[in-house]
């Protein structure tokens, strides 16, 4: 994709990496995510028309890496954000220390709204910090252009280069007008702003072209909109005689989902699709266990496990067999693989950490579509691929599926009350015309037993939790106001018509703090 007019993003481990590229692509412009140890000649070999250097965990005198300072010296554009403001203060004869209480959450600041970067601003702007760090001594090549309500320095410019570094973070929501403060940078950089999904479909196209070669792919397909989008691009790409769906019932799906799964591929022109029961072999193996890095694990390892077998179904090939999976760029960073060695791992995803797969990513053999891109992004590229609507805007579903909707241990009973239960609840929030009003919806089968009372009498019950949340990429969320009537017929259907329940709670946390998924 390097033919695509872009900006470079250098990621030094921030979970909101790809949200500065979401931004950026929301205003037409495309984004090459980078590692941090990319020296400036390999970066100007593309000619960005900009760089963003990410924020991230580390500290400037307690992490270093093998940044090249010659970036600082060029006439590219630079934002800074965060930890990337405070490199480039460190580097450029500044220094940084440690604040000890830190700035946290929503702040006030006074901004001098003649500076490039905050052109359209007010003199007063609410912004979201999230650091330990801070500039102490400000370099002698850049001067303030903003502080905090703490008097601390929170954005500063270059006094000759179009250099600019923020303390906070534009990228996410709750800086309300951080969208203008990157609108600002794009056009310090001049981007035409000509990237699309079309440009997209067709540049990832090239990609699965060059990287399969004249092999053939099998592609993992659950039936959920990252899956399908997957396949369907591997289709256009390579046509349909090297491309081999393969569904894996894991006994863990939503209520008929695999059957219909099938069914629906199949009538959109998928036909050629390998349907594999494996649901007793997956409840086997997840016998006595409650951990759910262990779940994820051991279903990620099966499902590799079962799909190598099948493979062997297949004539032999003299070209390489490719494996295709729907990952998205926010499962590879919230499971520590974003681009270089600096990502925390906030939980892990099947198809990205167990070994298995990451042998057949070394190897080059893992085809993944997705990857640059966020859940919205994949459900147009569906719409653009002809998928209908029922489909390319289906909730997201994890890949380990109910068994991380389930704590504890894993067991048929308890699986198939979950099922009636997100069944009752997902056909309850479309009967109010509320299903394409929330990112996501499901619930949770708590291990926790409560007392209740039916007919008189005391009983002993399950908890079913509910959960709602109303985001764009995953990376953030808000829990969803879902009407309390529609909550009331949710809880009221469950408890009368699922034994064993007697109790269900809505969850109001956001992610942050929280996580969407409860494992």
């Amino acid at each position: 994709m390097q033919d695509i007019e872009h900006i470079a993003i250098l990621d030094f481990g921030s979970q909101y990496t790809q949200l500065i590229a979401r931004r950026l692509r929301e205003m037409n412009v495309y984004t090459e995510i980078l590692s941090p140890d990319t020296d400036l000649t390999t970066i100007k070999a593309s000619s960005p028309k900009g760089i963003i250097l990410s924020g991230g965990p580390g500290s400037t005198h307690s992490q270093t890496f093998n940044f090249d300072e010659n970036i600082l010296n060029s006439d590219i554009p630079i934002l800074g954000i965060c930890y990337g403001m405070q490199l480039m203060n460190t580097l450029c004869e500044g220094s940084v220390s440690s604040i000890g209480r830190g700035e946290y959450g929503k702040q006030f600041l006074s901004v001098d709204s003649r500076a490039a970067i905050f052109r359209g601003l007010a003199d007063s702007e609410l912004v979201w910090m999230s650091h330990g760090d801070s500039v102490e001594n400000l370099s002698p090549h850049f001067h303030s252009i903003a502080n905090s309500t703490d008097k601390v320095i929170a954005a500063i410019a270059h006094k000759t280069r179009p250099h600019f570094g923020v303390q906070f973070h534009p990228e996410v929501s709750h800086t309300p007008n951080g969208c203008q403060i990157i609108n600002n940078f794009v056009e310090i950089c001049r981007c035409s702003r000509d990237w699309n999904m079309e440009n997209y479909i067709e540049s990832i196209k090239h990609e699965i072209k060059e990287q399969v070669g004249d092999g053939r792919v099998v592609s993992l397909i659950s039936g959920g909109v990252d899956s399908t989008a997957s396949t369907l691009l591997c289709y256009e790409a390579l046509g349909k005689e090297r491309v081999f769906p393969i569904h894996i019932d894991n006994g863990l799906m939503r209520k008929g989902e695999s059957e219909s799964v099938v069914k629906l591929l199949k009538e959109h022109g998928i036909t050629n699709i390998d349907f594999v029961d494996a649901s007793d072999r997956f409840l086997d193996a997840l016998k006595g266990v409650t951990d759910p890095e262990e779940k994820r694990r051991i279903i990620g390892n099966l499902f590799i496990e079962i799909l190598e077998k099948e493979i062997e179904k297949f004539d032999t090939h003299d070209g390489k067999t490719f494996f295709c999976q729907g990952t998205l760029y926010t499962d590879l960073i919230e499971s520590g693989k974003g681009c270089g060695n600096n990502a925390a791992v906030i939980k892990t995803h099947h198809n990205v950490n167990p070994p298995i797969v990451e042998a057949k990513r070394k190897q080059g053999l893992i085809v993944e579509p997705n990857k640059h891109i966020f859940k919205d992004e994949v459900r147009m590229v569906c719409e653009s691929l002809g998928v209908p609507h029922v489909l390319a805007w289906r909730h997201p579903f994890p890949g380990p599926g109910l068994a991380i909707r389930i704590i504890g241990e894993i067991q048929k009973e308890r699986l198939e009350m979950l099922r009636e239960a997100d069944e009752i609840y997902l056909e309850e929030i479309r009967k109010a015309g509320w299903y394409d009003k929330i990112w996501q919806a499901f619930a949770i089968l708590l291990p926790v037993s409560t007392v209740g009372v039916m007919g008189d009498k005391r009983t002993q019950g399950n908890v079913i939790a509910l959960r709602a949340v109303s985001s764009k990429d995953g990376m953030t969320a808000d829990f969803s106001e879902v009407p309390y009537e529609i909550l009331g017929r949710v809880s009221t259907r469950i408890i009368n018509e699922i034994p064993g329940i007697n109790r269900v709670v809505y969850d109001v946390t956001s992610k942050p703090p929280g996580t969407i998924e409860w494992e």
